[in-house]
């Protein structure tokens, strides 16, 4: 959408964990000199962008300004909790963050990104608008690609190892029976997997769900004691050498997902 309008430098890459990130110098001195902070929002980067905006000394960035963008606030949220607790683990107010994984809110975020260019950025708004339309035209045959290939997997019982893929699943009509962990961003010990693979026992789990940035181990665990195959996904840009854009990161996401 920006194209050569842009300059764009990124937090985070696809093999990190986006809940836990090091407010690094660095990242702090890129933020002082931005002209728009995007970021995912529904308190996914609660534990580290706070300390960047405030080290930053930026104005523009700050929340309620022009200059940040919370990309939540523009798609339908799923899992929002009915009560909160920190006992629950890392549950999130306004519901599960992980919106990217569905690329319909990628378009929605993509709309609304468009237009806050054209407002910071007044003299190039008509560009950032034509990027988008060329954009979308693309991103919906692509949508429409990944559904007719995915359409055999609606219905399918699937235990996730982290609740990354809420959207994803939704999407494709799948179904989420389980979780590796016992609560959000807690390793699961021996004696809680063993519970899983009970309770999943004859339920036709067709597949593991692991995001490329966790660790291997609980999914490699559940899938040699279930027998069922396991299927790392990239979860964004950069979580596979094959991950290079968005296309390539869902084309690499349906495929895996289709022969895990």
């Amino acid at each position: 959408i920006g194209g050569d309008k842009v300059k764009v430098s990124s937090a985070t890459t696809g093999m990190q964990d986006p809940h836990r990130i090091e407010a690094r110098p660095s990242l702090v001195a890129r933020a002082r000199n931005a002209d728009l902070l995007i970021s995912t929002g529904a308190e996914l980067e609660v534990g580290w962008l706070p300390v960047v905006l405030r080290e930053s000394g930026n104005p523009k960035i700050q929340p309620g300004q022009p200059g940040n963008f919370e990309a939540a606030q523009y798609v339908t949220m799923l899992e929002v909790p009915t009560r909160l607790d920190r006992a629950d683990g890392d549950v999130h107010a306004a519901g599960n963050p992980h919106i990217q994984t569905d690329p319909r809110n990628i378009l929605r975020v993509g709309q609304a990104l468009s237009k806050r260019l054209g407002e910071i950025d007044t003299a190039n708004a008509a560009a950032y608008q034509a990027n988008l339309a060329r954009f979308a035209e693309r991103w919906t045959v692509a949508i429409a690609r990944w559904e007719k290939t995915a359409a055999p997997l609606r219905g399918a019982q699937v235990v996730v190892q982290h609740a990354s893929f809420t959207y994803l699943l939704n999407w494709l009509g799948m179904k989420q029976i389980a979780t590796l962990e016992p609560k959000p961003g807690v390793e699961p010990s021996a004696a809680y997997l063993s519970d899983v693979v009970a309770k999943t026992s004859g339920r036709g789990v067709k597949m593991v769900i692991r995001a490329a940035y966790n660790s291997p181990r609980p999914a490699e665990w559940f899938s040699r004691e279930a027998n069922v195959p396991i299927a790392v996904l990239p979860f964004t840009v950069g979580g596979d050498e094959k991950a290079t854009d968005l296309f390539s990161t869902f084309d690499l996401t349906i495929s895996r997902l289709v022969q895990p």
